[in-house]
């Protein structure tokens, strides 16, 4: 458990990080996404009223890779910093903004979300970005981190202010999409996970499963 809590905007391994020896993370070829699979997860998107376009296989130095990615053109919600992400990871992050997240929202806060605020998917860094730590679920556009939301009544609620803020209903509302994400995704990480998460939702499709 502790490897999988020291996976913060990583996905978990399950295996303890090499030492930290101040080296960059060895590369590791990234796995080829099988044809099939992928045309089923695109039409798996298509279906659930998402707007995407594919985006051409790239790897890079340090054993990232944006491979079998789309970029999230309109899912229903206007959603900030969202780059290349993996077509499972983009399938059930739409899945979890049209099945959860608006119910969440209604039930606890009396508005609908108008704008979910990202903080970004792919980004080639080793867990945590310490050098010598294994390659981030983000090195692969595997993970998505969200760090608020706005109402369409002007309200804006943030992982950092409301998860243990003073208002009830914010951090109700905020649990629920936490645990409506954890019947969706591999791996979720909150606050309650380490400090690392003290501002923001962490959800990856690595391997799992992993809630906290």
């Amino acid at each position: 458990m502790a490897s999988l809590l020291l996976s913060a905007c990583v996905g978990g391994s399950g295996r303890k990080p090499p030492p930290r020896s101040g080296k960059r993370p060895v590369a590791t070829a990234p796995r080829v996404e099988d044809p099939r699979v992928l045309r089923q997860c695109l039409a798996d998107l298509g279906r659930q009223g998402a707007s995407f376009q594919s985006l051409p296989d790239r790897v890079m130095a340090g054993g990232c890779s944006t491979v079998g990615t789309v970029k999230l053109v309109k899912i229903g919600i206007p959603t900030a910093n969202l780059g290349a992400m993996k077509c499972r990871l983009a399938e059930r992050f739409v899945a979890w903004t049209n099945e959860a997240l608006q119910n969440a929202s209604m039930a606890w806060l009396d508005s609908r979300v108008a704008k979910i605020e990202s903080m970004g998917t792919y980004a080639c860094r080793p867990i945590n970005n310490r050098a010598g730590n294994r390659l981030s679920e983000h090195g692969s556009a595997n993970a998505v981190d969200i760090g608020g939301f706005v109402l369409e009544n002007g309200r804006r609620i943030t992982v950092k202010a409301d998860w243990n803020g003073p208002d009830e209903n914010a951090r109700n509302f905020l649990r629920a999409v936490h645990k409506a994400a954890c019947r969706r995704f591999s791996v979720v990480l909150g606050p309650d996970a380490n400090a690392l998460h003290h501002d923001h939702l962490h959800f990856d499709m690595g391997r799992g499963p992993y809630c906290r």
